[in-house]
């Protein structure tokens, strides 16, 4: 009894004595609060470095890959549907482009993969996916090499065809099924870092609110004890302390609840249609060399017509369609879209993109770019035609010429379209990586300061109250 009587003298039982207990609370909340506030803006300036240095780039590098895999390949099947007899009947510029676009194909992906190889390491199975990536690519150079050099000699056209279909198998059998595995391996864990982050966001919200509160009611008890006890309306430096400790908690709040809603548009708004976009990018240029392959190939017809179809409808879906009806299927549900932006009858890729339109001009863009595939759908259409009527010549010239109003020239107008929407979300990422970080970096240390000035005009505020008890 003796000693608790003792304690409540030292601690409340006098006037100084709640005043300092009062002052060491403010001080206490204050310190802990600017902590808090610290160690959530250092959280989130590593959550934004680790979404735009490493979560974004692996998951693009990874898609980047998969579309310079298709390209690579489809441009190997131009070449040599445009070289003629050993460079005799050659369609010189269709044989220039898509050497050079071969080029720039194979670079690409030997950049990609060691951007993937730096990614993946401490994942095992991602590291291994990259090295099966990394020697099966090897081998797929080398038989398209091989084709090239058959190609090149008179009478090496039908080697050439045989090299080629044994590079285009392992790609379809090996390297775009495992670079599609590491689009996805790698958006999954963008997808668990993010959800991590918003998690721990609401979590540190949610604290320093609770905080905030506890701190703003003790110095309105200090405030109204130092009334009440010294007959004082205000005391200027607890009142000071006071508004900057609001000032504190509103800008705090302000800067946590608006890194969740940049983290958010940048995952979910701008980053989930990069992704859709990338996606279709790739399945685009892989449908485009099945265009390739059946006019090269007459013995897989069979095989590249269907492959083809599969791909529009990962595009573009629509239930049951055929070659022979689905323009007419494209052009339908498209309409009902256009009369009714909630009325989509279709699916794929195109649908994603459309299901998650959230920034100015991206609607547009993304419309654009479907009735430019319409009319690239069309071509293929003509380009078969042109086949069964037995002009084959012709219809290579369709298919391969880059003059206005040749497929290859509509195709490069259906990519153009596509690359204008992915760069609306891509600035949209960009803009919502740069607003999240300066909230964590020039936000929050304001607020911890104006807590550490709380604490000092606290102090500053209650020395002559308590020196009158000297």
């Amino acid at each position: 009894m003796a000693a608790r009587a003792a304690l409540r003298r030292r601690y409340w039982a006098t006037v100084p004595a709640r005043l300092r207990l009062l002052r060491a609370a403010t001080l206490s909340l204050a310190v802990a609060l600017a902590a808090l506030l610290l160690l959530a803006g250092l959280a989130a300036s590593g959550t934004w470095n680790a979404v735009a240095n490493r979560d974004a780039p692996r998951t693009t590098s990874a898609a980047d890959l998969n579309l310079a895999l298709n390209d690579m390949d489809a441009q190997a099947a131009n070449l040599l549907l445009s070289s003629g007899n050993a460079g005799k009947g050659r369609l010189e510029t269709p044989y220039e482009k898509a050497f050079g676009f071969y080029g720039d194909a194979r670079r690409e992906i030997g950049h990609d993969l060691r951007t993937l190889a730096v990614a993946a390491q401490g994942d095992r199975a991602d590291e291994r996916t990259v090295e099966s990536l990394t020697d099966n690519f090897a081998e797929y150079q080398e038989r398209i090499g091989r084709a090239l050099e058959n190609d090149a000699r008179a009478g090496g056209k039908a080697a050439a065809l045989s090299d080629y279909r044994t590079a285009t198998d392992l790609l379809q059998g090996q390297l775009l099924p495992e670079a599609r595995t590491l689009v996805d391996s790698n958006d999954q864990a963008f997808g668990a870092e993010y959800d991590r982050a918003r998690s721990t966001l609401f979590a540190q919200l949610a604290a320093v609110l609770n905080l905030g509160v506890l701190l703003l009611v003790t110095l309105g008890v200090l405030q109204w004890y130092l009334a009440r006890r010294f007959h004082r309306i205000l005391n200027p430096g607890v009142l000071a302390a006071t508004v900057c400790a609001l000032l504190a908690v509103l800008l705090g709040t302000q800067a946590l609840a608006a890194s969740a809603t940049h983290l958010r548009v940048a995952r979910h708004d701008a980053f989930d249609s990069v992704v859709a976009l990338s996606r279709a990018r790739a399945i685009a240029y892989d449908a485009n060399a099945d265009e390739s392959r059946w006019l090269l190939d007459p013995g897989r017809r069979e095989q590249y017509g269907p492959s083809f179809l599969a791909k529009s409808q990962k595009l573009y879906g629509l239930s049951d369609a055929t070659l022979s009806d689905y323009d007419t299927e494209l052009a339908r549900t498209w309409q009902m879209y256009e009369t009714d932006h909630d009325d989509l009858e279709f699916t794929g890729e195109f649908r994603r993109e459309l299901d998650n339109i959230t920034f100015s001009g991206e609607r547009a863009a993304a419309e654009k770019t479907v009735q430019a595939y319409a009319v690239y759908q069309r071509d293929d259409r003509k380009i078969r035609a042109l086949v069964a009527q037995g002009k084959e010549h012709e219809a290579v010239e369709f298919c391969m010429d880059w003059q206005p109003g040749t497929s290859n020239a509509h195709f490069g107008a259906y990519m153009a379209a596509l690359g204008k929407v992915t760069d609306i979300n891509r600035r949209h990422f960009t803009a919502s990586v740069s607003a999240g970080r300066s909230e964590a970096t020039g936000v929050l240390p304001w607020a911890c300061g104006l807590l550490l000035v709380a604490g000092a005009l606290t102090l500053l505020g209650l020395r002559p109250r308590l020196a009158e008890f000297r």
